[in-house]
């Protein structure tokens, strides 16, 4: 009788968290980048929780917004205003902002880290 792996099985597989991985790092490289551009410690990027507090910073908001990212639907709008704010201060418009710093992150902010944008906190 063959055994037919499970729905969740497949989804958790080595493949899956290798290429979460790869995202994961990436992703860190470009907010390192970005925090550096603003200001902080590109060290912050690589802390869960910690890289979401300072990006809340960054985009001029405090950081305890990160807890509405522990509820179900406002964690979607809040990662919107984020993008939007974020893509503000470094002088880029809402569309850059929402497709590229919300739909395509791992795109936008490395457009942003290490592209000739400026941060500016007004």
């Amino acid at each position: 009788m063959p055994v037919v792996p499970d729905f969740f099985t497949q989804i958790f597989s080595g493949a899956t968290g290798v290429v979460a991985l790869v995202f994961y790092i990436l992703l860190a490289v470009a907010w390192w980048k970005v925090f550096t551009k603003a200001g902080y410690p590109g060290i912050l990027a690589l802390i869960p929780i910690v890289n979401a507090i300072f990006l809340l910073r960054i985009a001029g908001m405090s950081g305890w917004w990160v807890l509405l990212y522990l509820v179900p639907i406002a964690n979607v709008v809040l990662a919107i205003v984020v993008a939007v704010k974020v893509g503000a201060r470094f002088g880029k418009g809402g569309v850059f902002s929402f497709f590229l710093l919300f739909v395509f992150s791992f795109v936008g902010y490395f457009i942003l880290g290490f592209g000739d944008s400026r941060y500016s906190k007004a």
